[in-house]
């Protein structure tokens, strides 16, 4: 963006940073990225003083004045997933626009899985079972 004092540059990091903020504070997001990028979040988790990658899961693609999403997600069982796309959108267009002048031209949402909590609580189960067998 340029005005006649000068010209701001907004790194597409910033950009990802931010969409991936606004993406997880809607309800029924229950993590982003796909299994491997989540994993290897996961890994980076246990890392004593690493920090989290807010941009996880959400990639861009920044114009001088326009900017496209991708934002990878899991959703919460039980939620709409068009009513939390939209609400995805919602969030990650005011976010972007209000903080960087950026028009969003798209914001394009992939649901690569569904979040069952009972899901942890087998793999816990079968955690403790293993560890009962080993000892």
């Amino acid at each position: 963006m340029s005005t006649e004092r000068g010209k701001t540059t907004i790194a597409d990091t910033v950009v990802a940073k931010i969409a991936g903020l606004a993406a997880r504070e809607v309800t029924g997001v229950h993590a982003l990225g796909g299994s491997a990028t989540r994993a290897v979040g996961a890994l980076r988790d246990r890392i004593p003083g690493a920090s989290v990658n807010h941009a996880q899961g959400v990639s861009v693609e920044v114009g001088e004045k326009q900017a496209a999403v991708d934002v990878d997600i899991v959703a919460e069982y039980g939620v709409s997933i068009n009513d939390l796309a939209a609400g995805i959108r919602r969030n990650v267009i005011a976010a972007l626009e209000r903080m960087t002048g950026l028009e969003v031209v798209e914001v394009n949402i992939t649901v690569h899985d569904v979040y069952v909590a009972d899901d942890d609580r087998d793999v816990d189960a079968k955690r403790t079972s293993d560890e009962l067998r080993v000892v």
